[in-house]
This record gives C-alpha cells, structure tokens and sequence, in this order.
C-alpha cells in the first residue's frame, strides 16, 4: 500500500499580518498533485488542519473545498486526526457519514484503538488529547505526562494487531529528540507534552504533525511531514512537502511542495541591500525577513527598505547600533526628559519627532507633573 503523509496546514493562518489563503490554496492543489501522480492509495492528515478552533468562513470553505476534492472528486480514502489547533467538536461535525466516503477523522480518544484496515495496513488514529481527557478515558488519575498516557494508548492499540498486517500510527505530539521551529510555541512542546519514542517502535511506520520542520525527528520511521507552508522566518531553510510512504516495498520518499511565494532572509548593508543586482533577485511577493548589518542610524530604514522589498516581516540588526553625536556616547542621566523622549524617538523610528509629536508629549509631560504636585 501506498499513501501521503501531511499535517500541519494551518489554514487561516497569517504571517506577521501577511494573509496566506493564496499560498495555503496553492500548496494544497500541489499536495493533490503529488497524490495523483505518485497513484497512492490513501491520504493521512495528521492534525492542526486549521490554525483555529474557530476558524473563519473562508478558512472553512477553503478545507471542505480541499477535502472533498480529494475525497469525492478524486476518490482518495482519508485518514484525519485533530491537532492542537483544532476544536475537535467542531472538526468533528458530519463524522458519522464521513466514513460512508472512506473519510476517517477521530477526535476522540475513545476511537484510537479502533484499527481502520486498508490493504494489509491496520491504521491507528490518535488524536491531540489533554491529559485530563487520557485519564479519564483510561481510568488512572495517577498519569502525570503524555509519555505515560501514550504508552497506555500504545498498548491498548497492540491489542488489536493482527498478524500478516503493516501497523500504521498517526499521531499530533512532541516527540523526544525532535527539533522545533519558532511558529510553536514553547507550551506546546513542553515537559508534559514530550513522549518517548521507544514505545513506538512497534510500529511500521509512525506519521507525526505538530513540528513544522519535517526533518524534526531523527528515526528512520517515526516522522514529521513538517506544515504546509512556512510559518516563521526560522523555517526559511526547511523544504516544504510530503511523505510518501510504500509499506510493500518499506520505503519513504519526501516530495518537496513549492511555495508560490516564499520565506526568505536577506542580510548585509543597507547601501548593498538597495543595489539592484542584490534586490532583483527576490521576487516582490516574497515574505523577506532583513539582517541589516548597519550600526549607525538610518532613517526611516524600513519604508525605504519596502521600496525594494515590499513584503518584508521581519527588520533585525545584528550588529547593533552606535551613536556617534559629540564623538561619544551621550550620558542620558544628564538628559532631560524631553530630550530623551527625542532619543528614544529617533532610535525607534529612524527620524526625528516633528513639532505637533513634541508638543503632545510635552503636555503629556507636564500632565504628570502635575499629577504629582497634587498627591
């Protein structure tokens, strides 16, 4: 048997303000590509399919529209998980007839170690859970980690192995060992959340979402296909795309989905940055984070930087920056309020504070004087 291992689309989710329906729409005609070229026998989705629990109108017509193209239109069995992202109540609605379509999504607990069986494939559906719904749906309140209630899971899952069958997990969780990107939070891979990968080795291969980057685990069998698209500017070296996996022939293969827009971080000076020979080669819709090298102020440094890069998500100096008034560094203990209001400004925003900006703040200055006049 063969099928496609994706997770983590995230649709409705923004970049740094930037909407990315387009781009999640695109990937998504890419995946079905892949689906249909390579001729696989199933799709596994393994959690956060929105970025919401609630999501939006246009982020729900945009996943129905994927899913029953793929499902009905092009006759794909699906096997779905909720992730952490997702409301399982919502996701959820309409399960009862899904499966008349051979579209299989599990939210609960309860239903992760019912097999589905396809091909010679005994596939197990466990989705993102909290600890309080395993301990409640395993009876023990001794459990304390996600490890503990995974092992538990595992081994009610062994139970229903049947002999001459492949066994297949599709999970949403951190697993120990794995490498994170910044567009998870730090809560969502934390202590509780880790899981051992040792209990998994019974399984022929184990498809995983929750790590956006799919090179995030180590094992030869337990992976990651990484998200849709790339949500931080620490995923701009992280290939995009899908697993697919042959269980016949024991093989994994990664297929790269092409962004229609990319993630991009461009470093180096300000002068350098505005050549054309250096900002011609990023096409005007990529998302570009800039690493300006710059020490010294330059003002109004990112609307001139837009006019050359006009997506930019992200404006980080990496050398810092010096003030070379007076041919020395200012005390600003000798300051006066005003004037630090004015340096402040400067370093901030990269130009001076006009005339109507220092009026309002020395109101709001005095304001507070003479709020402490009257205590």
């Amino acid at each position: 048997m063969k099928f496609l291992h994706t997770a983590d689309w995230h649709v409705g989710r923004k970049l740094h303000g930037y909407d990315l329906s387009t781009e999640q729409a695109d990937a998504l005609r890419k995946l079905e590509k892949i689906a249909i070229d390579e001729k696989v026998d199933a799709i596994v989705i393994a959690g956060d399919i929105y970025d919401r629990g609630m999501p939006s109108e246009d982020s729900v017509r945009m996943v129905n529209g994927a899913l029953k193209k793929l499902n009905l239109e092009d006759g794909f069995p699906l096997l779905a998980i909720s992730g952490n992202h997702d409301s399982a109540e919502r996701l959820s609605t309409g399960s009862e007839w899904f499966e008349s379509t051979s579209f299989y999504l599990h939210t609960k607990l309860e239903r992760a170690a019912e097999p589905i069986e396809m091909s010679g494939v005994q596939f197990f559906l466990m989705p993102y859970f909290e600890i309080s719904a395993a301990k409640s749906f395993l009876g023990d309140e001794t459990l304390k980690t996600a490890d503990q209630c995974v092992r538990r899971i595992v081994s009610l899952m062994k139970e229903r192995f049947k002999d001459g069958f492949k066994h297949v997990l599709v999970g949403h969780f951190f697993a120990v060992g794995s490498l994170k990107s910044d567009s998870e939070t730090p809560s969502e891979v934390g202590g509780l959340e880790a899981v051992g990968i040792d209990e998994l080795e019974c399984f022929d291969y184990v498809a995983l979402g929750h790590l956006h980057q799919h090179r995030a685990s180590k094992s030869e069998k337990v992976k990651y296909s990484g998200s849709l698209l790339k949500y931080s500017v620490s995923e701009t070296s992280d290939q995009k795309g899908v697993y697919v996996v042959d269980t016949d022939s024991e093989t994994i293969a990664y297929k790269p989905l092409e962004p229609l827009n990319d993630v991009r971080v461009v470093r180096g000076l300000f002068e350098n940055l505005i050549k054309p020979e250096n900002y011609r080669q990023i096409p005007d819709d990529d998302y570009v984070a800039v690493e300006l090298e710059d020490r010294v102020p330059i003002i109004d440094v990112m609307n001139r930087l837009k006019k050359y890069y006009p997506r930019i998500i992200e404006l980080k100096r990496v050398n810092g920056r010096v003030n070379h008034e007076n041919n020395g560094v200012k005390n600003l203990e000798k300051l006066s309020e005003m004037e630090l209001f004015k340096t402040f400004y400067k370093d901030t925003v990269g130009e001076d504070p006009d005339e109507e900006q220092c009026k309002m703040m020395e109101q709001a200055l005095q304001d507070v004087r003479n709020g402490r006049e009257n205590q």
